[in-house]
Order: C-alpha cells, then structure tokens, then sequence
C-alpha cells in the first residue's frame, strides 16, 4: 500500500476518534449546579427522576425506617398565599385516635354553614364520634359479630349522625376528661373491643343491655354527651340547635369514587372497610371526570372533603407535600387502571379522610391545599395544612364529597340512565 494512504487512513482514524470522544463528553456544569437526571423516551425527556431513599423518624421512642425521596427538588407553591381559598375554621389535631372522617367532615360543614350564609360557628367532631361508636356497637350486636369493628367511617356517617342525634358546637362537648388536652382512644376502643368480643364469644345479643354497657365505656373515656345545650342564652336539644340554628341541608351532600367494579354513572358501595354500614350512596364515573370535578368545585367556591391513600413514599406530612415519584409511576401514566390496579392490590386503601380548601397553579401542576387533622401536617412546615399535586390526586384520592349544586351538570348524566 502506498506510504501517502497509508498516513492518509491513519490521520483520518485520529480524527474520527476524537469525534467520537467529543461527542460522548457529558457538557460541563458550573460549579455548585446539579443538572437534575431526567427520564427519556427516545428524543422526549418526560420529567426529572425521583430517586428513592431510606430515611428515618423517631415514633414513640423507637426509630422507624422508611422509603421517601428528596422533597426539595419538586417544585411547589413558595406559600400558602398562592391558593385560592375556601373559608374554613383553623387545622386542629385528632391526636391519637382513627377519627379524620369525623374531623374533616365536620370542617366541610363548617365551611358550608359559611358558604351558606348561616355564619361561622365551630362544631363537635367528638360528639358525633361518641354517637358513632354507639351505632357500630349497634350494628355488631344486631349482626351477632359480623360486622367490621374500627375506629374509622365515612364522611357520609357524619351525616347520619347528625340526623339521628343533631349536633352541638365544640365548646359543648370537647370528649375530653378533666385535665385532658389531647385525644387518645387506644385505651378506650379497646375496652370496648374487648366487651363485644365477650359479646359474641357468649352469644350475647341483648341490644338495649349492650348498648347501655357501651355507653358506659364511652362516658368513662369521653364524658357524657349533653342532652340540652345553651345557645344565645336558649336553651335547646342538640337536634333543634341542628334543624333551627345551623339549618343543614344534609341530603343536599354527594358522595364520588371512580373504580371499574361497577358500571360508570351508576351508584354502588365503596368497598372499604371503614364504610362499615355498606353504604352504596356513592356515585361512581370515570376518573377524568372525578377529577375534573373537584376541580370545578373549588374554583365554584365548594370545599371538597376527600377519602385518600396516605401510605406512600410519595407522601410526607413533615415535608407538607404528596406527590407521586417516577419509581412509582410517571404522571403521565396516571390513568384509570393503573389508579384500579393500586386499589385491587391494596396498595391504595383508604387510609385517611381530610378536607381540601385551596387551589393553585404552579409550573406544569395543579396543586390542592389540604387540611389535615393528622399529626405529620401539625409538625410540618404549614401547620395543619399539607399540599397534594395533581397526580397524587388522580392516583391516591378515593373517593369525594360535595354539595350537589357543585356537580349538578354530572349528577344529571345519572339521572338520564
């Protein structure tokens, strides 16, 4: 081979190697600067990557290891005073009970009473958990056991209770003892797991005898509720303070979940244990228009009270935000199945109830200011309050309830079936 190809091949290798290199070469970064790592389909980058992490909390003296992420990195409203808020009463804490449904709804109606133009007024979440355990030692005793037995409901159970038993404002009726400040019912709901255990290990199913022992337990541990209450300088019965001074419309409240196990626009049960009494109330339709639904609410100017999922790494009171990281599922994978799938499998149940009050805009993201009666939102950064991102929404919330008026174009796509 001639010398001059010979040199000619060699410089023409040199150069293309160099190429190469150069082209591989990751660009430079400025000092201080970390580019976040992005997950690509083909030309696409979809988002940044969520890397999963262990951390650790302390909890009743002992360390506790958990999956999470690095909540810095996700972009989210600078404050609370980016939300387009609902009127509703200051976050308090439910402490050491399984009483969210109780506390949640029970702000939902006093966001409504002030939407309503009935005024602003703080009502007893304990007085309808005292009626409430009544009705599910009831209901144990009429079904002889086969009943669940928990500390936790439905928003829709508020209702109920209302209806048989009125309500009372909060300085009526605290649920707790003398020199208490804080709930705990873990010594309570035990008692009274043990005594219907006996019940049903000896076949008692006296209703009148065991609803009146139950009532002694609950007056042990929360005090007796009142028969009469003062209002205005009246005196008056929980139930005339419900139907002449709040004036509720307690029918005029729907309940949505958005699951494949029924027809959509038809109405069933949500299968979840805390839906104790079976209710088959719940509107069922598909999850864009679930979602577009609560949406459309708050921008009416509707409080939402929402029934969620909050045993996920994507979730942290502490940090004050939910979201869904990538090592679970892309956002733009949120759909119906992969929401049906998460809930078939139990990875969605419905942990908590809260009480949705805002709403914002930020970068590509709706976000949903919560409050919250759990302790990890108290401890966190806003108090009381913890921000869900849309695709925590979509994936996470199970079920919601709304005034009608607040989705009367969707109830009428029931009422043509």
């Amino acid at each position: 081979m001639d010398n001059r190809l010979i040199r000619f091949l060699a410089i023409m290798a040199i150069a293309l190697s160099l190429s190469w290199s150069l082209s591989c070469r990751q660009p430079e970064q400025k000092a201080g600067q970390v580019k976040p790592v992005v997950i690509q389909v083909g030309e696409k980058e979809i988002q940044a990557r969520d890397e999963a992490i262990y951390k650790t909390r302390e909890y009743n003296g002992r360390k506790h290891e958990y999956l999470s992420l690095d909540f810095s990195r996700i972009e989210r409203p600078a404050s609370l005073d980016e939300f387009q808020k609902i009127f509703h009463q200051p976050p308090i804490r439910q402490y050491n009970t399984g009483t969210c449904w109780s506390f949640s709804t029970t702000s939902f109606l006093e966001s409504e009473l002030k939407r309503l133009g009935r005024g602003e007024f703080k009502l007893s979440e304990l007085y309808t958990v005292y009626w409430e355990y009544v009705e599910k030692a009831r209901r144990f005793i009429r079904e002889k056991g086969n009943s669940f037995l928990g500390e936790g409901s439905e928003h829709n159970a508020v209702f109920l209770r209302m209806k048989q038993y009125g309500a009372v404002p909060a300085s009526a009726y605290t649920g707790l003892l003398p020199g208490k400040t804080e709930h705990d019912h873990s010594a309570l709901f035990q008692e009274l797991r043990d005594y219907l255990d006996f019940c049903q290990k000896n076949q008692y199913w006296d209703e009148e005898k065991a609803i009146a022992y139950v009532k002694l337990i609950l007056n042990k541990h929360l005090g007796p509720p009142p028969a009469e209450i003062e209002y205005n300088g009246q005196k008056m019965t929980p139930k005339e303070f419900l139907e002449n001074v709040l004036q509720l419309p307690l029918d005029d409240y729907v309940s949505f979940m958005s699951f494949k196990y029924i027809p959509f626009y038809t109405r069933g049960e949500f299968r979840v244990p805390d839906n104790w009494w079976h209710s088959r109330d719940y509107y069922n339709v598909p999850l864009e228009e679930f979602y577009q639904a609560i949406i459309s609410a708050l921008r009416s100017g509707y409080s939402v009270a929402l029934s969620s999922d909050v045993s996920e790494p994507g979730i942290s009171g502490e940090e004050g935000l939910a979201i869904v990281p990538s090592f679970d599922i892309l956002p733009s994978l949120v759909d119906q199945d992969s929401r049906e799938f998460r809930f078939y499998n139990k990875t969605s149940e419905d942990d908590h109830a809260i009480h949705c009050v805002g709403l914002a805009r930020k970068g590509d993201h709706t976000w949903f200011l919560i409050k919250d009666s759990a302790g990890g939102p108290h401890r966190g950064p806003y108090k009381g309050y913890i921000l869900y991102r849309d695709d925590f929404v979509k994936l996470k919330v199970l079920a919601f309830t709304v005034h009608k008026e607040a989705v009367a174009d969707l109830l009428k796509k029931f009422e043509q079936k």
